[in-house]
């Protein structure tokens, strides 16, 4: 696989170390039980794979670059290159200016642009209307894209079956600036519609039956559908892709769901040509990262941190896979634990900040899991274990460990 260059800052030696190990002994990545930093009075549970994926390693590097190429140059990115705080905030203080927020409101006008200016793509890839824009300013977008290839590789998917004449649906989150790009670039080439969870693909098969009334389509699915959607004839052929960090199990479910309905409308023998096989279009990363929480939850513990920006879709996930076992802690940053006793958690659902007391249990020993999203440093990590070790009084015992990997 393609080295890339990372910033140092953003490494970890010990969390490096580990992986590394886990590697060698697992080249095939059948085995996703979590690795064992073990202190006696506190443990550490690791996810088998967690932090930087290809995708996001692929754009620091390629922003990085442009920074260095570009000197005496504007630099702007498109929105937020990844989810995550710290990458981002360097970026800033580097010098480059977010045009757009996540929400794709304007933050600069793009009539400030000149062709002298440099634009870099997010690795959740752009809208081609936004490109075709910048294009006509005179700046060569193509030149600094960061689009991550997982990510392009569910828009070809989508323009195989489109070329075949079939629907699309797409299985994402609407405002996200990666199901924005997928919407548009599908839309491009043939019908396509946005569902955002399984109850919208529940009312979506009631349409596709004819149980719901079509001049109710627009109430239920508006500013999810292309201009060219019609309802009425549009169902006829289906095909399903998805925004790469979705759960892989509410994908499944979800294709699984409008296939049997397909079957129910059309007749089973007759399913393959109206609902097309995309197969799954979730990345490696992500699957990898959602079977290795998995794994980490077989292990009995007192409770879940899971670190990774407040906007970071793959990392919310993740949150939501180990809140259904223990109390599980979402934050972007040590400095979000406070000390022994509080700590500032993100409620992966509306994105707002919730002060805890008393999140560390009052017994030893005390186990707890820890994961990270594909957007967070493996240095985000080390900090966050650092700053729950100063609290046991177990510092040198963690460098004793922690020698013992790196050696």
């Amino acid at each position: 696989m393609k080295h890339f260059e990372v910033p140092n800052g953003y490494r970890s030696n010990l969390i490096s170390a580990i992986k590394q190990k886990r590697k060698e002994e697992d080249k095939l990545k059948k085995d996703f039980s979590p690795t064992l930093i073990d202190l006696g009075h506190l443990k550490f549970y690791l996810a088998r794979h967690f932090g930087f994926c290809y995708g996001v390693e692929n754009a620091i590097d390629i922003a990085y670059r442009t920074i260095e190429e570009n000197k005496g140059k504007r630099i702007y990115l498109l929105s937020e290159m990844i989810h995550n705080p710290q990458v981002n905030e360097d970026l800033l203080k580097k010098g480059v200016q977010f045009l757009q927020d996540t929400n794709g409101n304007e933050i600069i006008s793009l009539k400030t642009l000149t062709k002298e200016d440099v634009v870099i793509i997010p690795a959740f890839g752009t809208t081609l209307e936004l490109e075709a824009k910048i294009n006509k300013i005179g700046i060569e977008i193509q030149k600094y894209n960061t689009t991550c290839p997982f990510v392009e590789k569910v828009w070809n998917r989508g323009d195989q079956i489109a070329k075949k004449g079939f629907t699309i649906i797409i299985h994402g989150k609407p405002k996200h600036e990666e199901t924005r790009a997928t919407f548009s670039h599908a839309a491009d080439k043939t019908p396509t519609l946005i569902v955002n969870d399984m109850e919208e693909a529940i009312v979506l098969g009631k349409f596709i039956l004819g149980e719901l009334p079509l001049t109710d389509f627009s109430t239920y699915f508006k500013n999810r559908y292309n201009e060219s959607f019609d309802p009425a004839i549009h169902f006829e052929k289906i095909g399903v892709i998805n925004q790469t960090t979705q759960l892989a199990s509410d994908t499944q479910a979800i294709s699984d769901y409008l296939k049997n309905i397909i079957s129910t409308k059309f007749g089973k023998e007759n399913s393959s040509e109206h609902f097309a096989d995309t197969r799954d279009t979730l990345c490696y990363a992500t699957n990898d990262n959602q079977s290795a929480v998995v794994g980490l939850l077989e292990q009995a513990a007192d409770i879940a941190i899971v670190m990774g920006g407040k906007n970071s879709s793959n990392s919310s996930h993740l949150v939501e896979l180990c809140e259904r076992k223990l109390p599980t802690y979402f934050i972007d940053d040590a400095n979000r634990i406070i000390d022994r006793h509080q700590i500032i958690r993100s409620n992966w659902i509306t994105k707002q900040s919730e002060l805890v007391n008393d999140y560390l249990p009052n017994k030893t020993p005390v186990s707890i899991l820890m994961t990270s999203g594909a957007s967070c440093p493996d240095i985000v990590v080390e900090s966050v274990i650092r700053k729950i070790v100063s609290f046991y009084e177990l510092d040198e015992k963690l460098e004793e460990v922690g020698a013992a990997w790196i050696s």
